[in-house]
């Protein structure tokens, strides 16, 4: 949650320039399984789809405003960008041009930032106006 908030601020700083998404997929730590000593919440395994989608809505109360989608159980999406369990994407035109390191080690939002920052530079200099379209991903 602490990150999922600090994502909430990079949103609010940058919402001129990207869309941001977060997508709930499994449960890194559910609690009839791998238990975070930490974990501000006790979720147990999702073992249908109605569970991830009750856990998404715990989530999403906690970061209002956010545009929160949920993988299937099937767990293609994470599969397909390599979460596990928390990972930062930035898709423009439907290609990834970021891709931060896998969390929670790799999860760094500072990096996020400098990116977007130099994004909005770009696109505010007349001469190397960035063209398409920006998704970030959390």
């Amino acid at each position: 949650m602490t990150r999922l908030a600090a994502f909430q601020r990079v949103m609010g700083l940058y919402a001129d320039v990207a869309d941001f998404l977060v997508v709930y997929i499994e449960e890194a730590h559910p609690s009839d399984g791998w238990v975070s000593s930490d974990a501000p919440y006790q979720i147990p395994k999702h073992r249908c789809l109605e569970d991830r989608l009750r856990a998404a809505q715990l989530m999403l109360s906690e970061v209002p405003g956010s545009n929160v989608v949920v993988d299937n159980m099937d767990n293609a999406s994470n599969a397909a960008y390599g979460a596990y369990f928390e990972r930062l994407y930035i898709v423009m035109d439907e290609k990834v041009v970021y891709q931060g390191g896998r969390g929670p080690e790799g999860y760094r939002i500072s990096e996020l930032k400098n990116w977007l920052e130099e994004y909005r530079k770009q696109l505010a200099a007349p001469q190397t106006r960035a063209q398409g379209h920006l998704q970030v991903s959390g």
